[in-house]
């Protein structure tokens, strides 16, 4: 079992930047992929980026690269995503997610979720 929890989300300007926290724990959580999604009211869930633990591999939506960044900190057991330049249409439920799927990017290859943190980015 792994357990999620994100935090950072909130209301930003256009322009401005984010970091999203996602504290992991469970069992041999560090040799998990974890990736952050995001929801916008009435569209399906999607992949925005995500990072293989130990490996280091990561992978992004194209309209966020270069925008944002995932990272880890392995002592803390916490993954971020740094979100610069926000744009409107970044608004949206972001949640975190692990699977043992490597380079997963599709939602039901996710079997842990967090309770998502809302990112709204105003004009």
């Amino acid at each position: 079992q792994v357990q999620l929890v994100e935090s950072g989300g909130g209301l930003v300007q256009t322009g401005g930047s984010q970091r999203l926290s996602c504290a992991a724990s469970g069992r041999s959580v560090n040799t998990y992929r974890i990736s952050w999604f995001r929801q916008a009211p009435g569209k399906e869930r999607e992949f925005v980026a995500g990072i293989t633990w130990g490996e280091g591999s990561t992978d992004y939506l194209d309209s966020v690269k270069g925008r944002f960044t995932i990272s880890w900190d392995n002592a803390k057991n916490t993954v971020y995503l740094q979100m610069n330049s926000l744009k409107s249409e970044d608004t949206a439920v972001y949640y975190c997610a692990a699977t043992s799927f490597w380079r997963a990017t599709i939602t039901s290859q996710y079997p842990y979720w967090g309770q998502g943190t809302q990112v709204t980015v105003s004009s």
